[in-house]
């Protein structure tokens, strides 16, 4: 094993797992590192780069699927067992109506997103708009917010989420950015807003990563496998951390941090790239 491509590999999963949860777009970041200086890798050149991120994403839906297991485990039961759907009022329907914006519009649009979004320029821009909107969301938030927990959520909340989650099809713009900002301008809290958007994240990113997958199996060697394997578990690792830190944090430091942080880094990258 090539101690170059493992050190790449593992910096890849670092970046997925500490970014695809944050509201600092991990696509954005993933682009970004690609085109300064991993554009002349071997393995994921030859093993396929997107199938690569896509594997790795899924050790980051993994590590949510951990911290939410108890949520999960209740919505799932709240199927069979009527009692237990009055008493958690979040339900898997709540999850479907936040995912159907962005899934219509992801599917009528995405030969266009692919063809010509995907270029670090096209992610500055969303880097910046997404720290605006951001920036917009906590200065007008509501000091006690009317949707304290995401048991308080109604349908409309839920679709406004997924609605504003929407933008995030722009890469750079950052899923959890887009969606927490939409909650928050709804009235919810940073917590309520960072839970709903972390749960709504796993059915769509397993459901995209595995028909990825399946399109792409042929990339799954023997010799790519190990290096597959080493960046999931990075990821998954890191992630693990992250959404625990963030879930900490957001209702204390809210998005203007983060927000800054884009703007940073995407003057940064632009003074290097152009």
């Amino acid at each position: 094993m090539d101690i170059i491509e493992l050190v790449k590999v593992i910096i890849l999963g670092m970046i997925e797992g500490l970014t695809e949860f944050a509201p600092v777009s991990s696509t954005g970041h993933m682009i970004i590192v690609d085109d300064l200086w991993l554009q002349s890798r071997s393995f994921l050149t030859e093993y396929g780069a997107n199938t690569f991120k896509v594997f790795i994403q899924l050790g980051s839906i993994t590590a949510v699927v951990i911290v939410f297991k108890d949520r999960f485990r209740d919505m799932l039961g709240s199927i069979m067992d009527r009692k237990q759907a009055i008493k958690n009022k979040l339900k898997i329907s709540h999850i479907i109506v936040g995912l159907l914006p962005a899934t219509i519009l992801g599917l009528l649009f995405e030969d266009y997103i692919d063809d010509y979004l995907f270029s670090t320029s096209t992610v500055l821009v969303g880097l910046v708009v997404g720290a605006a909107l951001m920036i917009v969301a906590d200065l007008i938030s509501l000091k006690t917010p009317l949707t304290d927990t995401v048991d308080d959520m109604s349908y409309r909340h839920a679709f406004t989420v997924g609605l504003v989650q929407s933008f995030s099809l722009w890469p750079g713009f950052s899923r959890s950015g887009a969606a927490i900002s939409g909650g928050v301008l709804m009235g919810m809290s940073h917590r309520a807003a960072a839970d709903f958007t972390f749960i709504m994240a796993v059915p769509i990113m397993f459901g995209a990563s595995f028909i990825s997958i399946l399109n792409n199996w042929n990339y799954f060697t023997w010799n790519a496998l190990p290096l597959f394997m080493i960046g999931f578990i990075t990821a998954f690792l890191f992630a693990l951390l992250s959404i625990r830190f963030f879930l900490r944090v957001i209702q204390r430091v809210k998005l203007i941090p983060f927000a800054v942080y884009r703007i940073v880094l995407a003057v940064v990258v632009y003074v290097l790239y152009f």
